[in-house]
């Protein structure tokens, strides 16, 4: 019987031992658990014994064959697995045996490696990049690769802005810690046209960004001349969000398609994607695609559509009640990972900040919409204590471009962070401040503003 304990006892044997157990093997699964199964080889390990593994028929068998090779870096396997890239099919194979020559750290890989960087497939570029950087502050190695950042794979152009282009990041504009913001941000709601009043925000200066943009044509105060211009207003909006955002921290947007009612029963409704049609907008502006979240709301919540259909029921007429809305989750472009970001705060804050039991696991959030006597499209409490608390930390700036009555900001400071907020519409302006509750922290009172009174409180 093949254990684990047995294949420990042979390879302390030598490969001979090891040769007779493969060859008594009629299947390819034993195989394989016997090469899964060698775990650490010693340096004077013969592995002669893997050399016909690396043609087997079963791509399996080939890859751990080439696997333990990589651990044993011996030059003498070099032609066996220079005669593989040219020959070998499976991209995961091909892979290893690339991240096998990688291992030897061999300069005479060099030209062989190069050659790699020529493949069709990402994946393995992407290896031969690794096994080449191995070679720090080689000249040769750098003109090879720095031109991969025209590299038509985004993966490919990733790692190589991460390697040569990153260091000049996007903080060395900012004059603040990662962890911190500016003073007169903090706790402000100011009404005026969100574009004028970013004119004067400090890049990177805000943590988070949550908002649900108006939607188009839909309301009275949101009627834009074309969809195209609505678009091409949220690309300016959004693109301003980019360049005030930290480095690596994140935005979310609420949004969902909408119908404009049909103007005659001659007409037809027209119902506009808006999130799959503002997506493209952000990535092309520095915004990484991160996840997308399903608000989903109970059935009685929402307009019934499907009225005329349940009466019916005739083909082609089917229109469904639509119970959910977007949270696409969003990225600023970055070389650095996630671990940077936290890094920049102190262990307290991390601590306090710690998402609490109950989180939701899946991206389908099941919460009840709110209902407003002045604005008619309210955020809930539990929505934006979802979005806060799991992309933000205590004491954080979160910034709504489109405030309407101001749940992200309260919600915001209940949960120890600071908000900055901007509204156009001085109906829902005047309505923050007349449900702003300075008992709340009377030490840290909300200031509402006019674009000019914000213009001299900052520039004074």
């Amino acid at each position: 019987m093949l254990t684990k304990e047995l294949i420990t006892e042979l390879k302390n044997k030598g490969n001979e031992s090891l040769q007779l157990l493969i060859d008594k093997q009629k299947d390819s699964k034993s195989i394989a658990f016997i090469l899964e199964s060698l775990g650490h080889l010693p340096q004077n390990f013969d592995g002669d014994f893997l050399i016909p593994l690396l043609k087997h028929e079963h791509h399996q068998v080939r890859l751990l064959a080439v696997k333990n090779i990589g651990k044993l870096t011996d030059e003498k396997f070099l032609p066996y697995l220079y005669q593989m890239i040219d020959n070998e099919t499976n991209t995961s194979v091909k892979r290893e045996v690339v991240s096998a020559i990688g291992r030897m750290r061999n300069p005479k890989n060099k030209e062989v490696l190069y050659k790699i960087l020529q493949d069709k497939d990402p994946k393995i570029v992407c290896q031969a990049i690794r096994a080449l950087l191995v070679f720090e502050n080689d000249k040769e190695v750098e003109q090879h690769l720095k031109p991969l950042i025209n590299h038509p794979n985004e993966m490919v152009r990733s790692v190589i802005y991460r390697q040569f282009f990153g260091n000049s990041n996007h903080s060395q504009n900012s004059t603040l810690p990662h962890a911190q913001t500016y003073d007169f941000l903090k706790n402000v709601v100011v009404n005026g046209d969100v574009l004028e009043v970013l004119k004067y925000v400090p890049n990177e200066s805000v943590h988070l960004t949550f908002t649900s943009p108006p939607y188009y044509n839909a309301r009275d105060y949101s009627i834009y001349p074309s969809y195209q211009a609505y678009l091409e207003f949220l690309e300016a909006v959004f693109k301003e969000v980019h360049r005030i955002t930290k480095e690596g921290r994140f935005l979310v947007v609420n949004t969902s398609p909408i119908i404009i009612p049909r103007v005659s029963r001659s007409h037809s409704s027209k119902r506009y994607p808006i999130p799959f049609d503002l997506h493209p907008y952000l990535v092309k502006n520095g915004w990484e695609f991160i996840d997308d979240i399903i608000w989903q709301k109970p059935d009685y919540s929402v307009k019934n559509r499907i009225g005329g259909f349940m009466q019916h029921r005739k083909p082609l007429m089917y229109k469904p009640n639509t119970v959910t809305e977007y949270l696409m989750v969003y990225r600023k472009e970055t070389s650095k990972l996630i671990d940077w970001n936290i890094r920049s705060y102190d262990k307290e804050t991390i601590e306090a900040s710690r998402v609490p039991e109950g989180y939701e696991k899946t991206n389908i959030w099941k919460i009840d919409p709110c209902f407003d006597k002045v604005h008619s499209a309210v955020f809930p409490v539990e929505l934006c204590k979802r979005v806060i608390q799991y992309y933000s930390f205590k004491g954080d700036l979160v910034f709504d471009p489109f405030a309407g009555s101001g749940t992200v900001g309260k919600t915001a400071k209940l949960l120890g962070r600071k908000f900055f907020l901007t509204e156009k519409d001085t109906t829902y302006f005047e309505y923050m401040k007349s449900k702003d509750k300075p008992s709340l922290l009377q030490e840290d009172n909300t200031k509402f503003m006019s674009l000019t009174e914000f213009v001299n409180f900052i520039l004074p």
